[in-house]
């Protein structure tokens, strides 16, 4: 069972160690990390995080291993002490811990699952199965959206109107690939077309594994790739989906019906349980296209398609043959893994995945006290008073734009650590008496049915769209909200016996990134309310505009594998965030040095740390697979290019290390992008 999250991410957050005795503090930054053999402007990524890439060899399981990682392994570790503490007891039935208990334990239970191979799929392999006619469709793809079974031709959610951020809106969003991506299915290069010729023989394999004869399962897996394949050419590429008046379409339920005749939309917005006049269709020509295909496509290719699918969202939850056959896919294959992760971290995940508030109560309870959470916000307000200073500073922006840039950075709604209110778990029942999958059923319909519940309310902005245990972070345009789970509070991002020289460096840009978010190219298109409205002068856009492509340029020239370059507009977004988050932030450590000067610590100037604390936050070791992998899928740069592509474009990097023009590294001043 798949799920998607349309969120924007990336950073994390904290505080300051102003108040303690800064000649006490420690550096921060690790020498064993390092690799000072290295020339810092040949190859900063490797002076700065060469040592770690040496002590840190890529485990089996992972297919990119960093300093995220790092982190998120240590917080499974506590996680699983917590959920595996209450997996040994019993619990009184229908409470918390009894659900969080017995839904752990029927993860671990292999000799259950190996026992039950597919038998909980043919409840709905026989819905499928007992479809007669195409009127039947709507009716079952809402209701198998509902408890996760199936995918679907797109994805449907509620969220957040662009142009009445106030206003819950039904909205649609491309999907029926599985392989996710468009490029999969349209990109010729051989390693592509070989990867969708692999794809074909899984889905093939897959199929015998629920019984169906091999003839028969190729035919299929053929089907399967051809609808995927049409549906791919129709969709909208990553670079398309970036442009917010492009994925936001409002129109009414009947226009959706007449673009679509052959699909009842009436009978499935009724099947996930809302009712709605209106719908914004994310992409239009997907859409069509869709339409077209439910319309011509014989129901026989239909169902097999959806059998496909039921079968693709269910293997990671059944036996281990199933699950071993997934990973050898979209894991070895996709991306180089090598060893399946250990049953106890899946478990966690799933729990994690089904109960994450629950779970993120105790996590917060343990590891995050509420001094944590004031020391935070001091820190995101001091990156706040610098970016206004940074506003204030850029020479490409008039007045009366920077005026409203500083309403909207005044309106930013900060969240840090954990909700003030937590979700009510009451309604779904997790029961050892049924299936594993079922259970999962369940809880999927308990989450739909919870993210439906908001249409035709208000838009509730205190929602949380991470839990606190999450190791990420993420803005929300919508909503103008900058959101810190407490999962992050940990090194190499915050050190609370660190100086401001690190901790500035590492979380203080991240916390930079995130602000950044409500000014990057896409985010500055919404304006402090959520609502996606100009309020720039033409000339301030342009300005903008051509700073942007030149950062979009600047990463479309870099090489990340041999012949393969990154995709400057794709990872824009990212970029300027990350050219945002270093500027906002050493402004925000200037300011908060300013009167107690730091001293030089393991050889290295304050300014010095400040850069190589933040390319610790990136180092990672990774597969050659998954960097073509993210090269189609991932919205941001390699770790490598957050470092080496990044720091170029940043004055101050240049001044602490002295780089010069003789150095591969170096921009003419010119030539540097100067964003916020």
């Amino acid at each position: 069972m798949k799920s998607k999250k349309l969120l924007t991410f990336i950073s994390i957050a904290l505080m300051t160690a102003a108040c303690h005795n800064t000649a006490k503090l420690s550096p921060g930054i690790k020498l064993s990390d390092m690799d000072t053999t290295a020339v810092p402007g040949v190859d900063f990524y490797q002076y700065a995080c060469g040592g770690w890439m040496k002590n840190n060899p890529l485990p089996d399981e992972y297919s990119r291993y960093g300093s995220f990682d790092v982190v998120a392994e240590n917080n499974k570790v506590r996680l699983n002490e917590l959920i595996s503490g209450l997996a040994t007891d019993e619990h009184k039935d229908g409470t918390v811990e009894q659900k969080i208990g017995t839904l752990y334990n029927m993860v671990m239970d292999s000799d259950r699952l190996n026992k039950e191979g597919y038998e909980p799929l043919k409840p709905v392999l026989a819905q499928i199965n007992a479809i007669t006619d195409k009127s039947q469709l709507p009716s079952f793809l809402a209701d198998g959206f509902m408890t996760g079974a199936i995918s679907g031709l797109f994805y449907p959610y509620v969220a957040a109107d662009n142009e009445n951020s106030n206003a819950n809106l039904f909205q649609t969003y491309q999907g029926g690939l599985g392989l996710g991506q468009r490029d999969y299915y349209v990109n010729k290069d051989p390693e592509t077309k070989s990867i969708l010729a692999d794809y074909q023989k899984h889905i093939a394999r897959m199929l015998q594994l629920i019984g169906i004869d091999s003839v028969t399962a190729k035919a299929n897996a053929a089907i399967v790739v051809r609808i995927e394949t049409e549906i791919a050419q129709a969709a909208y590429s990553n670079v398309q989906l970036r442009d917010p008046h492009a994925n936001y379409n409002k129109i009414s339920v009947d226009s959706l019906q007449s673009m679509t005749p052959a699909f009842n939309w009436k009978e499935y917005i009724k099947g996930l349980g809302i009712s709605t006049d209106t719908v914004s269709v994310g992409q239009i020509p997907q859409m069509k296209e869709v339409g077209k295909i439910l319309q011509d496509e014989p129901l026989e290719n239909l169902k097999a398609y959806f059998t496909w699918q039921v079968v693709d969202g269910a293997a990671s939850h059944l036996n281990d043959e199933f699950y071993t056959a997934n990973f050898d896919f979209y894991s070895k294959r996709l991306s180089g893994v090598k060893a399946q992760k250990p049953r106890w971290k899946r478990a966690v995940t799933t729990v994690n995945g089904v109960l994450g508030e629950a779970v993120g109560q105790m996590y917060v309870k343990k590891y995050f006290p509420p001094e944590a959470k004031e020391r935070m916000l001091e820190l995101v307000k001091n990156l706040q008073v610098a970016l206004g200073q940074r506003i204030d500073a850029q020479t490409w922006m008039g007045d009366s734009t920077k005026a409203l840039a500083h309403e909207k950075l005044n309106s930013f709604y900060v969240k840090v650590g954990y909700p003030d209110k937590w979700r009510d778990y009451s309604g779904l029942k997790i029961d050892s008496s049924i299936s594993y999958y079922e259970n999962l059923a369940r809880a999927s319909r308990f989450e739909n049915e919870y993210e439906f519940s908001f249409m035709g309310k208000p838009v509730d902005k205190t929602r949380w769209g991470m839990t606190p245990q999450t190791v990420n972070a993420y803005y929300n345009p919508q909503t103008n909200e900058i959101c810190f789970p407490a999962g992050i509070l940990q090194y190499p991002f915050f050190d609370m016996e660190a100086d401001d020289a690190f901790n500035y460096g590492a979380i203080g840009v991240v916390i930079g990134h995130e602000m950044t978010h409500g000014f990057d190219d896409q985010g500055s298109q919404f304006d402090k309310n959520g609502n996606l409205k100009n309020w720039w002068t033409k000339e301030d856009r342009e300005k903008f505009d051509a700073q942007t492509k030149a950062l979009a340029l600047f990463f479309d020239s870099i090489e990340v594998a041999p012949g393969v370059h990154a995709n400057g507009e794709f990872t824009l977004g990212e970029n300027i965030a990350d050219h945002g988050g270093l500027n906002i932030s050493f402004q925000a450590f200037e300011n908060a040095t300013k009167d107690t000067k730091l001293g030089n610590k393991l050889g290295f100037t304050p300014e010095q740390r400040f850069f190589l604390a933040y390319a610790g936050v990136w180092a990672n070791n990774i597969r050659s697979k998954e960097i073509l992998q993210r090269v189609k899928t991932d919205p941001h740069s390699l770790g490598r290019w957050r470092v080496d592509g990044a720091l170029p474009q940043i004055n101050a990097w240049y001044d602490a290390f002295n780089i010069t023009s003789d150095s591969p590294m170096w921009v003419a001043p010119e030539k540097r992008v100067n964003i916020w």
